[in-house]
């Protein structure tokens, strides 16, 4: 890999797939690197991210790295490795917090990225992140402690190129691409469809429907009636300009 790679964490969804090809739009190759972690919904994500990434067609696109960091011996019967009661379509965000993920995904995406001689690791989070591990302090610090840890000339930069943006921004942003490649559910069928009654999907549907741009996702079950999806949009509009 190039010195001057960007390594960029992708997971299927839309915010690191128009992350992902944003960066690879510029002059320097882009890996692109997943963690399997041992999470109910990954077979589904990793179909779905198999099917994206050749749709972006750039030269910078290097091939799909796929890392392993199996987290049952810290999640136990977490609902994310049982399947067992996902958060429904309307919990809070809070709800879907997995305890230090961030951290566990970037300290492995963190020593790839080095060995590999990336001057950076992007990663998707949008404004309304609530969640510790999702603050540019602990990017930033975490950025330290790669570089300390590994022994570089200094900070391994963790870039957050979409964290000042609501969701349906990051739509707006990625219109051109191909959106129906995407995956975020917490809960796919079989069919690795959405299921439409889960958090990530009534996130994804009032996403798309804020943004003004047409859906393209078939959800098993409708994420919500139309009352329900103008209030949630206020609030994910509101909760966007906080986040700013």
């Amino acid at each position: 890999m190039e010195r001057e790679s960007l390594c960029v964490l992708v997971s299927g969804g839309v915010d690191s797939a128009v992350a992902l090809a944003e960066a690879a739009r510029g002059l320097v190759p882009v890996l692109p690197v997943y963690v399997r972690t041992g999470l109910v919904w990954e077979p589904a994500e990793m179909y779905w991210l198999g099917r994206f990434l050749p749709s972006l067609r750039v030269r910078a696109l290097r091939p799909l790295e796929v890392l392993e960091m199996p987290v049952r011996d810290l999640y136990g019967d977490h609902w994310s490795l049982t399947g067992e009661d996902p958060p429904g379509r309307e919990s809070p965000d809070e709800a879907v917090y997995l305890p230090g993920r961030n951290l566990l995904l970037l300290a492995k995406t963190g020593v790839l990225a080095a060995r590999r001689g990336c001057r950076a690791l992007v990663m998707g989070p949008l404004a309304t992140n609530p969640f510790p591990d999702g603050r540019r302090v602990f990017f930033d610090r975490m950025g330290e402690a790669i570089g300390l840890a590994l022994g570089l000339e200094g900070p391994l930069p963790i870039e957050t190129p979409l964290a000042g943006l609501s969701k349906a921004e990051v739509i707006r942003r990625g219109r051109d691409l191909r959106l129906d490649l995407t995956f975020s559910c917490l809960a796919p069928g079989p069919d690795r469809r959405h299921c439409g009654r889960c958090n990530k999907c009534a996130e994804r549907y009032r996403g798309f429907a804020a943004a003004g741009v047409e859906d393209p996702t078939e959800y098993v079950s409708a994420p919500g009636a139309d009352h329900d999806r103008d209030r949630l949009i206020a609030r994910d509009r509101a909760l966007g300009r906080k986040g700013r």
